[in-house]
């Protein structure tokens, strides 16, 4: 049976219907959708199960980065032990928010599959795939701006201001069209899900290698924020999950995302002008956090 016929009789949303229903379906609708028909159970199986690898991924997050943090510029250690913690912690911060996603793939692939339930962990992992990627990139980046001994970013001269203005910048593509574009895919995926379908376990991987780039797009810049405060700040790291969750999952999140640019740029000039009095900042060679 191919996608057209799935999807007309998962909830009687008929294929070529599925791009207008998935702006118009309500979060009650889409609960149903998920979970009202025959193969729910096991769907729920799946969101128990995202919610636990990511519980269990934040406690190994707090058990290896406890007293990590040395604020903006902390030491990312040997590539080794980097990659396997950033893929950590992208798993703690990421997986509630792509629960709508993931779902719905997994609700096809009872169809599609004949291991719905290894195709979709296949699903799951390209798109940790994708962000462990991103995490290779980022190392190499820090790790070439630290080699080039560029006193100006010291924290006792343009640091501050370097930290700020990379949150600011975030802020700013907070209020893009890419952003937007990004956030809508994230947030409604029965259109893409209707035009990008591949079946077996290569597609499994690809569809979400695929949707994970889409979530770069949308995240990319709050993932700066994250290394210009600290990329080992455990209290960071939740401050912008919540975000992240709220912006993909919440029914407001299209608003939430433009409340967050006025912050993260407010956030950006208080770094710069006066560092020392933000809340949960670490201030680099202090090895704790300050006072609110």
């Amino acid at each position: 049976m191919g996608l057209g016929g799935t999807a007309a009789h998962h909830g009687g949303v008929p294929h070529a219907r599925l791009t207008h229903a998935a702006e118009e379906i309500s979060w009650r609708d889409m609960g149903q959708w998920y979970f009202g028909v025959p193969g729910g159970t096991s769907r729920m199986r799946v969101l128990v199960a995202l919610v636990a690898a990511s519980l269990v991924a934040w406690f190994f997050v707090v058990v290896r980065m406890q007293g990590m943090d040395d604020g903006p510029g902390t030491d990312l250690g040997s590539a080794e032990w980097y990659v396997g913690i950033w893929v950590t912690m992208m798993a703690a911060m990421m997986l509630p928010s792509i629960a709508p996603m993931t779902l719905l793939y997994s609700r096809l692939a009872g169809e599609e599959s004949r291991r719905p339930g290894l195709d979709t962990t296949l699903f799951v992992t390209g798109y940790l795939v994708t962000w462990a990627a991103v995490g290779v990139v980022a190392y190499g980046a820090f790790e070439l701006v630290r080699g080039l001994h560029l006193g100006l970013l010291d924290w006792d001269r343009g640091g501050p201001a370097v930290a700020g203005a990379a949150i600011v910048v975030a802020g700013i593509y907070q209020l893009t069209p890419l952003k937007q574009t990004c956030l809508r895919h994230c947030r409604t995926p029965l259109g893409w899900v209707s035009h990008h379908w591949r079946n077996g376990a290569i597609g499994a991987l690809r569809m979400g290698a695929e949707h994970g780039a889409w979530c770069v797009g949308c995240c990319w810049a709050l993932m700066l924020v994250l290394f210009a405060v600290g990329v080992m700040s455990i209290t960071w790291m939740l401050v912008l999950a919540a975000v992240i969750f709220a912006e993909k999952v919440l029914p407001a999140g299209e608003r939430i995302a433009r409340v967050v640019a006025v912050a993260l740029i407010a956030a950006g000039i208080w770094v710069a002008v006066a560092p020392e009095t933000v809340p949960g900042l670490t201030t680099p060679g202090s090895g704790m956090e300050m006072a609110g």
